[in-house]
């Protein structure tokens, strides 16, 4: 699936409102309300998880209607940045540093573009 031209840029955009945030405060939100954090402490995974899926496919299953993907985006962004691996905030990793590229330069030029 091809992503819309401004796409990335749509998402760091969204990611603004997590700005002052602090880290903390965001991991206790992901800890806490993540459907992954939940869904490992209590059933041991999903039931797909040993089957061989790309990080597109696994974001999409495990992500769908999960209530942070947002601040889980954010968290992830600011702690891995351009070395983001796995599957974070519903996006794949080629996803997720396409985005860190246009989410940094927001951050650096003041939150907008």
């Amino acid at each position: 699936m091809e992503c819309p031209e401004n796409y990335f840029e749509v998402v760091a955009a969204e990611l603004d409102r997590y700005a002052k945030v602090p880290d903390e405060v965001l991991l206790e939100i992901v800890t806490r309300d993540g459907a992954c954090m939940w869904l490992w402490a209590n059933e041991d995974g999903p039931e797909w998880e040993k089957e061989e899926i790309a990080d597109s496919e696994a974001a999409a299953r495990l992500c769908a209607d999960c209530p942070v993907r947002g601040v889980c985006l954010e968290l992830e962004l600011r702690t891995a940045g351009e070395d983001t691996v796995g599957v974070w905030g519903g996006l794949s990793q080629e996803d997720r540093r396409a985005v860190y590229r246009v989410w940094r330069a927001r951050r650096e030029g003041g939150g907008s573009s």
